[in-house]
């Protein structure tokens, strides 16, 4: 009986032993987060996107300088680029390309306040399933359900932003010059619908870098949530 007591007994240790060993290895503070937890530090994650790197977009050469999100010429303007160079107009068809990021830039620094509203107003309705997704999993959710609403806030801040700093004159002058050439179709594109939709892009994408820096590192997560939640991807 003494035997029986004894062989349960050490059983009953080694396997506590065993149970700390797999504790240990555990997130610390995982236990017990919620959905709600969850959500909340994927905000902050996309926050800390907004703060740390869609800011830079709002600078001088933000957009222009950023070979990630530089507003590049449409396809369409692309023979009206080459056009003007082989006629001698190369300044101002460098102007042309770099007053489109010169809107864009400006623009955001407007409407950086509208992704933070985006943002707080999110909802996510399977976090955790988004926490353990791919490196941007986050800003591709947001991206899909706030694309459609921040362009509609976005477009008239655009429009604004070309009158602002003279895009839209030099592009009127850039499109009459070309389509008053002999031989040439003329062209009418929107820009500012494109120059919208490339900064939305160019903002989503400098979100997604950081939230990949908070997902693979560290050091990266500045709040105890932070560190709580992405721990559990670890």
């Amino acid at each position: 009986m003494k035997r029986a007591l004894l062989f349960i007994l050490v059983f009953q240790l080694i396997g506590c032993t065993e149970l700390q060993q797999v504790v240990n290895q555990l997130p610390q503070g995982t236990v017990g987060i919620g959905n709600a937890e969850i959500a909340q530090g994927l905000r902050d994650a996309l926050n800390l996107g907004i703060e740390k790197q869609v800011n830079k977009l709002a600078l001088k050469d933000g957009f222009f300088k950023n070979e990630l999100v530089k507003i590049l010429l449409p396809n369409e303007l692309k023979k009206v680029d080459k056009t003007l160079r082989d006629i001698g107009l190369g300044n101002l068809a460098d102007e042309g390309l770099r007053i489109l990021n010169r809107a864009a830039e400006d623009a955001v620094k407007e409407a950086t306040p509208i992704f933070v509203d985006a943002v707080k107003g999110i909802t996510f309705s399977d976090a955790k399933q988004i926490l353990l997704g791919s490196d941007n999993a986050a800003t591709q959710y947001l991206e899909q359900t706030t694309k459609t609403k921040l362009y509609n806030k976005f477009h008239p801040i655009i429009q604004k932003s070309f009158k602002k700093v003279g895009a839209d004159q030099i592009w009127g002058n850039i499109i009459t010059k070309y389509n008053n050439l002999p031989l040439t179709n003329d062209v009418n594109p929107d820009l500012t619908d494109y120059t919208t939709q490339e900064a939305l892009s160019g903002v989503y994408t400098m979100i997604a870098i950081e939230e990949k820096e908070i997902r693979t590192k560290i050091s990266s997560r500045t709040t105890e949530l932070l560190r709580k939640v992405f721990a559990l991807q670890d």
